[in-house]
């Protein structure tokens, strides 16, 4: 079974506060947009071995190198899923990368949930999105997110998922530096901060579902301010002066997105910062997180 399955960015992410267990609270706005990994997935009879193999694009193997086997997160989906249904079966993984890695894209996550769901498929377990979203929390706080996909407020931890009005078919340019960020220095440095100014997740919704045109004006990323990468700014300055109605860093950072109303000005943005030596790609927000 061979499906596509989708990046997404936050529209907003704030960081609400921390737990006793040491987990940080989140209000966020998640869309999947149309960036995609390809996951190829095969159940092989007759042993219960588990391989990954994983293809990257030259430039995003240059600055962010996916692991193969044990190390990646679409082997432990699929051992996760086998021994939860007890599944006496291997299965080999074929991942095409297009999502750029350590860039707040969800990409591992999603390439967990697609896993998932094709063992699902391919099994005949037949379980409902429900009990896929619990099985994916299990390996990552952003996986359950990509059974709901579109436009969601996002609460909790990252298991609290409400969908909310549609906001797809919006053009975007996405871009990263050679930088990543892994999520718990981001969030170490999130920690650090004194009198932050938070995004407005819940002003964001609201404008997403009265008045949508207007939305990108309650865009925003707590991290962007902990983090405060060059490579980041750079982006920034760069789709603004090429007419973005916004620019914001997503996740716990390294990519960019940004909003623009015409498709010429995406075309023309995206040629500029691949000049300058960034990951650039035009696309648009989607319904969907698997197609």
């Amino acid at each position: 079974m061979k499906i596509k399955t989708a990046a997404k960015i936050n529209l907003a992410l704030d960081v609400s506060g921390k737990l006793e267990n040491g987990y940080h609270t989140i209000k966020s706005v998640f869309q999947t947009v149309g960036i995609y990994d390809e996951v190829s997935v095969e159940l092989t009879a007759g042993n219960d071995e588990i391989i990954v193999n994983c293809v990257q694009p030259e430039q995003l193997s240059q600055t962010d190198s996916v692991p193969c086997g044990e190390k990646n997160i679409a082997f432990k989906a699929a051992k996760l899923f086998l021994e939860s249904q007890g599944i006496k079966s291997g299965c080999r993984i074929d991942i095409k990368k297009s999502i750029p890695s350590q860039a707040g894209m969800g990409g591992g996550s999603s390439d967990a949930a697609a896993v998932l769901y094709c063992l699902n498929e391919l099994t005949g377990a037949g379980l409902a999105k429900e009990k896929l979203s619990v099985l994916g929390k299990k390996l990552g706080a952003d996986v359950p997110f990509f059974f709901t996909g579109g436009t969601a407020y996002v609460g909790g931890i990252g298991e609290e998922i409400t969908p909310i009005s549609d906001y797809s078919g919006r053009k975007l340019v996405v871009a990263k530096g050679v930088c990543g960020v892994s999520t718990a220095e981001a969030y170490g440095k999130i920690d650090a901060l004194e009198a932050p100014e938070h995004p407005d997740a819940d002003g964001l919704v609201q404008l997403i579902e009265n008045a949508p045109d207007q939305a990108y004006t309650k865009f925003g990323n707590l991290f962007e301010e902990a983090v405060q990468l060059e490579e980041v700014a750079v982006i920034k300055k760069s789709m603004l002066e090429c007419g973005a109605l916004n620019a914001v860093m997503t996740g716990s950072g390294s990519a960019v997105f940004g909003l623009f109303n015409e498709s010429s000005d995406t075309e023309k943005c995206a040629a500029e910062l691949k000049k300058q030596g960034f990951f650039a790609e035009i696309c648009e927000t989607v319904k969907e997180s698997f197609i």
